[in-house]
């Protein structure tokens, strides 16, 4: 029993970290997109 909240504790910790680094990734990728876009001066 104790093994196997073990591994779905390593599991909920190995989503939540690669969803913490998309997360990260993407507002890194939208920071450049609006640092590198030209402004709209209409």
């Amino acid at each position: 029993m104790m093994k196997k909240l073990l591994v779905v504790a390593g599991v909920i910790g190995a989503v939540a970290l690669v969803a913490k680094k998309v997360k990260a990734s993407n507002d890194e990728r939208a920071l450049w997109h609006e640092a590198t876009t030209a402004p709209d001066l209409r």
